[in-house]
Formats: structure tokens, C-alpha cells, sequence
């Protein structure tokens, strides 16, 4: 193994696509449509445009991304980008909370959802859940660690099968549904009746950014940007192409649940905490063969969009080692693979504690608010490095430029602030990681001399 081996471009368009795909779309669709119906006081056409939202608003951050992945394409994405923009600490913070918490706890309930969606027919315990979760863990570590090409192989076939599920329960919808759900928008009788403007804008936030985790993932392509063929070229495109894609997707999946299943039975089943609505379409529509079919399409996207973030996470733990703020070892890549194993089995490891610590609410809670917060400052970082790096090239350039960044950055910060009134206890706890951060950037800033910073060559 050599320590400063360079990774190696292995990852083109279509392989772009997927792995966007494969870190966004998995068990997020499946269960969310519910908390966002619960959201809207079961305003079936709210809910889609809630949906919509989301969607929309991801696809202007992934804009801002793509602008940063073309113009700086580096191992460690966003932990570079803060880190240019504003700060090392920053940078720091960003890399060891996800570390700690967001990549590592993405990669934790991802498994755990895997095993939860399939639990109903084998009927696992707690312990039994968490196991299995380990074992998801431990054998996409072991696929990873053969090398990138193993993993991208993966991401293209997961990719592929767990749209299945959601393009069969679109064409149910479209084809076979017999309802039709009152998509009118009133907020009449409901909570915020009477609050004006602010209450309406409260609700819709609130409702979208339960959608925000199903999107959650868009951000990562930038982090495998070395690895990327022409990244200016295949950075923007897989990143809006996906995204534009993925948003089409949620909405009609969830439309089709509405047009299959009657109005007032969705909610009976989501107040009985039946959250998985999709899975009793297939069983009414298609019998067993249907719902073990849509389960394990389900299953298998899950598993995949695992496997794919246990590819691309630790290369942010490279980016930092290779600077001299996370262990050295981090640093390694495997001069056959092109793997940084060390940085590769420690996020494991990291997740693995994570699964035998807590449960699959408690996760998505934490992880949302943090990373949501976390991608509003890289999204400003577009500005930022436009004023302090003028003369950088830039191959793409976010449409509407400066204004589309800050309406983007706007909305986002309207989320994650209505997130901290509805939820301050799992907000603030999310704030609580990068706190012990900033404690640790210190101890290796004093253990590097007070040595600060630049990957960006001026």
C-alpha cells in the first residue's frame, strides 16, 4: 500500500447518476410520504406540493454543487469547500461530524431500514434487527475494500432494481387507480386556520423537510470528484439529471399511492403507525407475488444506497488526514484497489457503534437538522469563492447565478430555523457534534504547530 497513491478516474455519466441515485433514493420514500401527510393535517394535495418542494429545493442546492464539484474537483467535497470558504475549522467540523454522526449515521439507518422494511417476514427482534444491520455493514465494507469498480458495479445494479418497485406502483396508479383524492389546498379547520401567512409557511417547512431525507444525498457526488471522468462535464449533468429525475419520481409515486388506495383508509393505516403504505398497494393489487416484489425492490435499494455510502464517505476522511488533521493512516489508498482502506474500515466501525446505540427515529432526527445546516453554509460557499477566487475556472455556473444562490440559501435556512422550533430537542442535539469538533480541530491544530490550511492553490 503506498501513501500518497492517487485515486483512479473510474467513474463516468451514467456511473454519476447512479451513485446520486444511490445515495438519495432508498427507504425514504417508502415511509416518509406518511410523516409528510401527518405534516400537512393530511392534505393530500399539500402533501404533493410539499414534495414538490423538496424536490426543487434540492435541485438548487445540487445546482450550487455542482458549480463547486466543476470548479474543484477533490477528494472530500464539502469539508474542502468549507474549508476554502471560510475556514479549516469549519472544514474540520464538517468532516468530523460526518464522521461522527452524518455519513456514518446515514450508512447505520440505512442498514437498519433494510432489515425493518423485510422484518415482517422474518420477525427479528430488536437484537435481531441490529445484527443483521452489522452484517450489511460489515460484507459492503469487505465489497468496497476489493476496489472502486466493485462498488460501482453495485451502485449500477441497485440503482436499477429499486426503481422497479416505484415505476410498478407509478404504473398501478396511473393504470388501475380508482380513487380520486381531493387535492384541493384549504387550510380551513386545520391548526393553522386564523395564523395568517406565518402558520401557513410553518406548516409547508415543516412538512417539507420531512421530505428533505428522502432527497438527502445529493451532495455527495462531489466528495468521489477526483475519481470522476471529465467532472466538469459529468459533475453538473449527473447531479441535475438525477435530481430533476429522482423529484418526478416521489411525486408520482406518492400521487399513485393516493389514486390506489381510498383517502381515509391511508390515514386509518398511518395513525396505526402502518407507515410502509406502499407495500399494502402491491399486496392489494398485485397479491404476494406483488408485495414480495415491491419489498424486496425496496430492500435491495436500501442495501445499495448502503453500499454506496460506505464507498464514497471516507474519501472526506482522506481529504482531512491528507492535511494533517485526521489520523495519518486515513491517508493511505491501496495502490491495486485505489481504496483508502484504513478510512474505510474506521467509518465502519463508527457506524457499527451507531447501530448498537440507538434506533432508526432517533438517527433520522439527528441527522437531518445537522446536515440540512451543513449544506446551507456550502451553498453560500458559491458566492464566496466567486469574490475570493475570481480568476478560478469554472466550467458550470449555477443558472439565475448569484440571486438563484441566495433565494436557494433562503429557503434552505427557513427549513432547518422552522426545524429547530417544531423539534429543538433533536436540533440541538445535532449542534452538540460539531461542538466536540471544534475541540478536537484544536488538539490537532496544536499537535501541527498551529499549522493552518489551503487545498486551493491561489
Amino acid at each position: 500500500m503506498k501513501k500518497n497513491t492517487k485515486f483512479k478516474k473510474s467513474i463516468g455519466f451514467f456511473s454519476g447518476i447512479s451513485l446520486v441515485a444511490g445515495m438519495v433514493i432508498g427507504s425514504g420514500v417508502y415511509y416518509l410520504g406518511s410523516y409528510v401527510l401527518q405534516r400537512t393535517e393530511y392534505s393530500f394535495g399539500l402533501a404533493l406540493v410539499c414534495w414538490l418542494i423538496g424536490g426543487l429545493i434540492s435541485t438548487l442546492g445540487g445546482l450550487c454543487f455542482a458549480e463547486l464539484g466543476a470548479s474543484r474537483p477533490v477528494s472530500g467535497g464539502m469539508t474542502v469547500y468549507l474549508t476554502e470558504a471560510y475556514s479549516p475549522a469549519l472544514g474540520f467540523i464538517n468532516g468530523f461530524s460526518s464522521f461522527i454522526l452524518n455519513n456514518s449515521g446515514s450508512i447505520a439507518s440505512l442498514a437498519m431500514a433494510a432489515v425493518i422494511g423485510v422484518n415482517s417476514i422474518f420477525g427479528l427482534s430488536d437484537l435481531g434487527i441490529k445484527m443483521a444491520a452489522i452484517f450489511i455493514i460489515v460484507f459492503f465494507t469487505i465489497v468496497n475494500l476489493l476496489g472502486v469498480k466493485y462498488g460501482i458495479v453495485v451502485s449500477n445494479i441497485t440503482m436499477v432494481l429499486r426503481l422497479i418497485p416505484l415505476f410498478l406502483i407509478i404504473f398501478l396508479g396511473v393504470f388501475m387507480g380508482k380513487y380520486n383524492p381531493d387535492l384541493s389546498i384549504s387550510f380551513a379547520g386545520t391548526s393553522v386556520d386564523g395564523k395568517g401567512i406565518v402558520g401557513i409557511i410553518s406548516m409547508i417547512a415543516y412538512a417539507t423537510f420531512a421530505s428533505l431525507w428522502a432527497y438527502d444525498g445529493w451532495t455527495n457526488l462531489n466528495t468521489v470528484g477526483e475519481e470522476i471522468i471529465e467532472p466538469e462535464k459529468n459533475i453538473p449533468r449527473s447531479i441535475i439529471f438525477s435530481m430533476l429525475l429522482i423529484t418526478g419520481v416521489y411525486i408520482l409515486f406518492n400521487y399513485a399511492i393516493y389514486r390506489l388506495i381510498p383517502a381515509d383508509e391511508i390515514i386509518s393505516m398511518i395513525e396505526a403507525g402502518q407507515l410502509y403504505v406502499g407495500n399494502e398497494v402491491a399486496q392489494r393489487y398485485l397479491g404476494d407475488f406483488g408485495h414480495i416484489l415491491v419489498v424486496s425492490g425496496m430492500t435491495i435499494g436500501i442495501i445499495g444506497m448502503t453500499a454506496t455510502d460506505i464507498l464514497v464517505f471516507p474519501r472526506t476522511y482522506y481529504a482531512m488526514a491528507q492535511e494533517g488533521y485526521f489520523p495519518k493512516k486515513f491517508k493511505n489508498v491501496d495502490e491495486k484497489t485505489g481504496v483508502p482502506v484504513e478510512a474505510t474500515i474506521a467509518s465502519s466501525i463508527i457506524s457499527i457503534i451507531l447501530v448498537v446505540f440507538n434506533d432508526l427515529q432517533q438517527l433520522t432526527d439527528y441527522l437531518i437538522t445537522l446536515s440540512s445546516l451543513l449544506n446551507v453554509l456550502c451553498i453560500i460557499a458559491v458566492i464566496i469563492y466567486r469574490k475570493k477566487y475570481p480568476n478560478l475556472n469554472r466550467p458550470y455556473k449555477v443558472w439565475g447565478g448569484i440571486p438563484m444562490v441566495i433565494i436557494t440559501s433562503i429557503l434552505f435556512i427557513i427549513l432547518v430555523i422552522n426545524q429547530f422550533i417544531e423539534d429543538p430537542r433533536s436540533a440541538l442535539f445535532g449542534l452538540l457534534v460539531p461542538l466536540i469538533g471544534y475541540i478536537v480541530y484544536l488538539y490537532y491544530k496544536k499537535k501541527n504547530n498551529g499549522k493552518e490550511y489551503k487545498t486551493l492553490d491561489e
